[in-house]
């Protein structure tokens, strides 16, 4: 059976949400994923994977993706905390 997105929004892993959020600044910069790992020094694939949720990046990666994307590391981690602030409070309800 699939699952519906809305329902699984609650349920993402860190992972999923650092991917949405390197996913979205990446977009929002116009990378391509294999822009991002070359300049990186990391392979597509892996990027992807980060993306996806399927890989937890090192912070050495965070740092150097980060600086890829221009911004803080910070700020990829800043994105994932609104999320995961909404799923608890959203639970508690």
């Amino acid at each position: 059976m699939q699952r519906h997105r809305g329902s699984r929004a609650a349920l993402r892993s860190p992972e999923e949400l650092f991917g949405v959020a390197l996913r979205e600044v990446r977009l929002q910069r116009g990378l391509s994923q294999e822009t991002v790992a070359f300049k990186s020094g990391y392979d597509t694939s892996y990027i992807g994977q980060i993306e996806r949720g399927r890989k937890s990046p090192s912070l050495r990666t965070i740092v150097s993706v980060a600086s890829v994307l221009d911004v803080l590391p910070s700020e990829l981690l800043r994105r994932i905390e609104g999320s995961i602030a909404v799923a608890r409070h959203g639970k508690s309800r």
